[in-house]
């Protein structure tokens, strides 16, 4: 059906507030070819990266380079910068850096580190200079002592054919401190089983990846801007517990 129509003025698409699963942009890129460029950045640091349509198939996963008059860093949690491909919290330097939070000073402080301001974001710099963001730190999942990256897990069972959408959380788990929790939405008219959803994982994802527990959800809530509302979903599952890992 999507084939039937002209898309020739389409010039160009942008992606922007959240990591796009590369098997999104390669639907895009079947349909309307080479016009997808995507950036990376925050209403508190302005635009950090951008990835040019050509750059997309080479580099799966990044968003980009650091665009010219910003200057990036990639620390570990002891201000040290990490090593290329070791992933490790962004700071940016910008002349577009907001001045503070509106009455909220601690947030303030917890967000810069001398010049440089963060989000919170966790990202890696590769060999040729591009940017991978791997995840928000307060969303990584921690098992058994080991850091899991929930959108690595996304983007695996986004490629479902059978998926819309999907959200990846920590849930309590008494032996492992978290596990992996997944919660899919199915494509509008298509029945998915979780058991589809583990077999699929199997093949793709390292043991320890896999999601402990999968369920279904016609709908997952989503703010103005269409962003999942991940903490809503994370909250029921750590309700009467007073240590989060």
């Amino acid at each position: 059906v999507q084939r039937s129509y002209d898309v020739s003025s389409m010039h160009s698409i942008v992606v922007a507030a959240a990591p796009c699963p590369f098997e999104v942009k390669r639907r895009v890129m079947d349909l309307f070819g080479p016009v997808l460029y995507e950036f990376y950045g925050a209403s508190e640091t302005g635009v950090n990266t951008l990835m040019k349509p050509e750059e997309q198939l080479t580099k799966p996963g990044s968003c980009g380079k650091v665009v010219d008059g910003v200057d990036m860093k990639i620390l570990d949690d002891q201000g040290n910068e990490c090593a290329l491909g070791i992933p490790g919290e962004i700071w940016v330097k910008t002349e577009s850096l907001i001045t503070e939070y509106y009455n909220n000073p601690k947030a303030t402080a917890d967000a810069r580190r001398g010049d440089y301001f963060s989000v919170g974001d966790i990202a890696y710099r590769d060999e040729d200079g591009y940017i991978f963001v791997v995840d928000r730190k307060r969303d990584m999942i921690i098992s058994g002592g080991v850091n899991i990256c929930s959108t690595e897990i996304e983007n695996v069972i986004h490629a479902h054919p059978k998926v819309w959408d999907v959200v990846v959380i920590g849930v309590p788990d008494e032996e492992w401190g978290e596990s992996v929790h997944a919660i899919v939405q199915p494509r509008p008219g298509d029945d998915l089983e979780p058991a589809e959803i583990a077999g699929f994982v199997r093949e793709h994802l390292a043991d320890y990846k896999k999601p402990r527990s999968i369920e279904i959800r016609r709908e997952l809530p989503r703010d103005e801007a269409g962003k999942i509302r991940k903490r809503e979903l994370r909250e029921p599952f750590w309700a009467g517990h007073t240590k989060r890992v």
